[in-house]
């Protein structure tokens, strides 16, 4: 793996050690490069994407800006019809407008965020990943519903049966890079199967198993325990829906149990589950920054 986490460093034991020294070499050039333009960022005026009053944004970003949902969330908001701008219909996302605007979704009044919220939960499996559920059921609001009095929204989605890192914000912008393909944020999950993954498909996964929406490409595989082959340790950086569970049920596994274990280098350290924590701003720091020399 790239990273190291507290679940899974034997995957790191597979590779030889001028490949892994020359590998950590370069995340740590990537790193200070990128700490480093985050410190100049901070230090110059004017460097950083900061949202002022009667600056003008396009309209699905302000909704973002106001923590409902992420700017493509936000977009959808807008064609469905359901945003107003001064008292009128809008249907296309990218009008401008500015604070001074009266916006309005479904009739309720939006307003930028002044306080922006990081929270990380370690989700426990019964609880759908939604701000609201029609039908009753426990979401992962209700896990950090006294975490902040700003309203924030889960970063992308784990299923119900799954476990793991989810990250809450009303940092629109934030939650538009994580979403986004290019930015390849990472995730490492751990994996159980009802019998031992075989070497045959360990390969095929490794090599990209084809699914009914394209081709289903991991960045890693590998066994936390040798011995035990229904152990599996994923990491992928593709957000697409049931990514995981739908690779391994493809070749005839059933996923009994998973969990993920790390989502943008971000770990389950000190987050007991069903429990959450707030992020450091260095943390907060580099995941604005992740991957930013890839992206340009």
């Amino acid at each position: 793996m790239k990273r190291r986490t507290d679940n899974f460093n034997k995957f790191t034991d597979r590779k030889k050690d001028g490949a892994i020294r020359e590998e950590f070499r370069r995340e740590k050039r990537i790193a200070r490069k990128e700490r480093e333009e985050a410190i100049n960022a901070r230090r110059t005026p004017g460097k950083e994407n900061v949202t002022r009053p009667g600056t003008e944004m396009p309209l699905n970003k302000f909704i973002a800006h106001a923590g409902i949902c992420s700017r493509r969330d936000a977009a959808e908001l807008v064609r469905q019809g359901k945003v107003t701008l001064n008292g009128n219909p809008v249907l296309e996302p990218g009008t401008k407008v500015s604070s001074h605007d009266v916006i309005r979704l479904n009739g309720k009044q939006l307003a930028i965020a002044q306080k922006l919220v990081y929270i990380l939960l370690n989700k426990p499996k019964d609880y759908i990943t939604t701000t609201e559920d029609p039908r009753g059921r426990k979401t992962v609001l209700d896990l950090i519903r006294n975490a902040t009095d700003q309203r924030v929204y889960p970063v992308g989605r784990l299923d119900r049966n799954t476990s793991g890192l989810l990250l809450f914000t009303n940092d629109g912008e934030l939650a538009q890079k994580l979403a986004h393909p290019k930015h390849e944020v990472k995730k490492i999950y751990h994996v159980q199967l009802d019998k031992p993954l075989s070497k045959n498909d360990f390969d095929r996964i490794r090599a990209g198993i084809e699914l009914e929406d394209g081709q289903a490409q991991v960045d890693d595989l590998g066994f936390p325990e040798p011995k035990d082959k229904t152990q599996v340790g994923l990491e992928i950086h593709s957000g697409r829906n049931r990514i995981v569970r739908r690779i391994f049920e493809q070749l005839g596994y059933d996923v009994k149990n998973l969990d993920r274990v790390m989502y943008a280098g971000l770990t389950k350290k000190n987050v007991p589950r069903g429990k959450f924590r707030i992020l450091t701003e260095k943390e907060i720091r580099i995941l604005k920054w992740l991957n930013s020399s890839t992206a340009k």
